[in-house]
């Protein structure tokens, strides 16, 4: 099974997708890592990508297919994998699909995990985090013992700049400007399957499972 992931930032779709990765035994693929790794082995197409990263350029479309295709014709992609974060615009699906095709191979699932703003905003928001030793807290959900304070090494815990209500509310502008319009696309094509991501992540991972069979 090939799966897409959608979702706004926040939504919590990375998080479905390695549960869905460890439940089927397939691969995660994010186009960030993909993008790390082949720079780090110094592949063709990383040379390539990391040409247009130098010059603070993005990585033309056709150039991230072109990795993402050598990616997934390794062999632990023989039963499936999952795409988080790509693709992100109608274009990038376009490229995607037009060379899937190519391949006889196409997309099985689009899963949109559906989260409204304002609780994106307030989940983001109350993220907190120790820069000492890396652990991260929620002031609602996972609550630090004492308010402010690292409950493993006691330093005091910050909200990143990426969790600010006023960044957060910028990505998601971000998002249903470019990427929300891939809700309609995906369902042109009758694959998109949307789950409420305000449950609990254990039951959005039932219902997703149910979608999968």
């Amino acid at each position: 099974m090939k799966i897409i992931m959608l979702g706004a930032p926040g939504a919590g779709k990375g998080t479905q997708a390695q549960m869905i990765c460890d439940k089927y035994n397939i691969p995660h693929i994010s186009t960030g890592d993909l993008f790390r790794s082949n720079i780090k082995n110094g592949t063709e197409l990383g040379k390539k990508a990391k040409e247009y990263m130098d010059k603070g350029q993005l990585v033309p479309d056709e150039l991230t297919v072109e990795l993402l295709l050598d990616r997934v014709a390794k062999e632990d992609c023989k039963d499936g994998y999952v795409l988080d974060g790509f693709p992100r615009t109608i274009p990038q699906a376009d490229v995607l699909d037009k060379e899937l095709t190519k391949l006889s191979d196409k997309i099985d699932f689009a899963i949109n995990v559906e989260v409204p703003d304002e609780n994106i905003v307030r989940r983001m928001s109350g993220r907190r985090a120790c820069l000492k030793c890396g652990a991260t807290y929620h002031i609602e959900h996972i609550p630090p013992k004492q308010e402010g304070i690292c409950d493993r090494c006691g330093s005091e815990l910050v909200q990143r700049d990426d969790d600010k209500p006023e960044t957060v509310q910028n990505r998601l502008s971000v998002y249903h400007e470019q990427t929300q319009p891939l809700i309609t696309y995906y369902n042109g094509k009758n694959i998109l399957k949307t789950v409420d991501g305000t449950k609990d992540m254990n039951d959005v991972f039932e219902d997703i499972v149910k979608i999968l069979g």
